[in-house]
């Protein structure tokens, strides 16, 4: 009996396309999905099973392995005498003082329960400090399915968006300018046209969500200086980077300051989970203290904040974490150019810590999401396919991250480089 397919048929009836989030379905690769019953460390096992080296660690928050000991523990001794109250609690506290106290650029956090809360809440606070209405995101970064920023984000439409979802009227997103990742000119004649009318700049600065393309600091530079020159708001979306890349996420790679922040995913430990935060000043504009409303009856439950505190405090207390990681992902990364250029495959590789991606391209680096648009998509879903039969949970896009935790080995990485050697394109 195929329990994954009876119960992802079951699922159908009950579910739109049997998921609760598109990526799930795996449609782009042709086939159903594994249904997952259970992890530890960096393995998952299907229903029917069969054991997976996990690369994909719930899109990214499994930094410290699935059912990590502390973290666990942290839910059961809260969940004896809390689940949650609507109410003020300690715990709130606990996580706000310990992300305040260790993060740069964060005075104050506010709580929410997704990294499409932060990002949306962000953006808004950033519209009502500044008293004014448009905001650019770039072409190819994902900041969450509110309606402002579900845009096609196509070259046709790099100054104005169109909807690129049903649903979104235009009147949604007239004040959303999509801008290139990683092109200074581009951006600047955006500010030209519009400078006066711009409240800020959100972006990935390591994006995740067209596959991993990195962020030239001179760039990053370049958009600190417009947001000065013009007087808005620079929005940096550590939703996925955040806690990853290092754990004062992706602002260790720049000498720029970013206004507010965003953060979800690894802060919440496994479980849902986000916030954004900045200069006191600006959050100052939130309600009750400000004109900014913004509310959540979840918002900073007890089981969430005790899960994000035994999570984030033991990044915190041990940085020789994110040292194993940066070993064991260049060891992979280098692992897959080697093989690959063996084999005359035409692949860039773009890393960054724990979050990489293999784009299956002729082009020499990828920058942007028109560089990701060149990739071969026959040659990933084969690639795809084959490293799941060999054992290996990765993401069934092109276009997302594959992630590295605490609990993978050097092992895993050889696996999964031996595995990629039999890949015959």
């Amino acid at each position: 009996m195929d329990r994954n397919k009876e119960i992802f048929e079951e699922s159908k009836k009950y579910m739109p396309g049997g998921v609760n989030s598109p990526v799930r379905s795996f449609g782009s690769v042709g086939i159903n999905p594994p249904v997952i019953k259970s992890g530890k460390g960096a393995m998952i096992k299907d229903e029917n099973g069969n054991e997976y080296i996990d690369f994909v660690l719930a899109w990214g928050p499994m930094i410290l392995g699935h059912c990590d000991e502390d973290v666990v523990e942290s839910i059961k001794k809260t969940s004896e005498e809390s689940i949650a109250f609507g109410a003020s609690t300690k715990l709130e506290l606990d996580l706000a003082k310990l992300l305040c106290e260790t993060l740069d650029n964060v005075d104050m956090i506010r709580m929410v329960n997704s990294g499409t809360e932060a990002t949306m809440s962000a953006v808004k606070l950033a519209r009502g400090y500044t008293k004014k209405d448009k905001i650019i995101k770039f072409a190819g970064c994902y900041h969450g399915h509110f309606d402002g920023f579900l845009i096609e984000a196509g070259s046709g439409v790099l100054t104005e968006g169109i909807p690129g979802c049903l649903g979104v009227p235009e009147e949604s997103i007239k004040n959303t300018l999509i801008g290139i990742y990683n092109d200074e000119k581009q951006v600047e004649e955006l500010f030209e046209k519009y400078g006066n009318d711009i409240a800020g700049i959100i972006i990935e600065p390591v994006a995740g969500n067209m596959g991993v393309v990195k962020c030239d600091p001179k760039f990053m530079r370049k958009l600190r200086e417009l947001c000065d020159k013009y007087g808005a708001l620079l929005i940096f979306d550590e939703v996925m980077c955040g806690f990853r890349v290092a754990y004062k996420g992706a602002q260790t790679l720049f000498d720029v300051k970013p206004d507010l922040v965003t953060y979800a995913k690894i802060m919440g430990g496994g479980l849902p989970c986000g916030a954004y935060g900045g200069r006191r000043e600006i959050m100052e504009n939130l309600s009750p203290l400000g004109g900014v409303y913004q509310a959540g009856t979840m918002s900073g439950n007890p089981i969430v904040m005790s899960a994000g505190l035994a999570t984030v405090k033991k990044l915190y207390e041990n940085p020789s974490y994110y040292d194993y990681i940066e070993k064991i992902g260049s060891k992979l990364e280098k692992g897959v150019l080697e093989i690959a250029k063996k084999k005359g495959l035409g692949l860039v590789v773009n890393r960054q810590g724990g979050m990489m991606t293999l784009f299956f391209t002729d082009l020499k680096e990828v920058k942007c999401y028109d560089d990701v648009k060149t990739c071969d998509g026959e040659r990933f879903k084969r690639y795809f396919l084959h490293m799941l039969n060999k054992g290996f949970n990765i993401p069934p896009s092109q276009f997302e991250a594959m992630f590295l935790s605490v609990k993978h080995t050097e092992e895993h990485i050889d696996k999964f480089l031996e595995a990629f050697e039999s890949f015959e394109g």
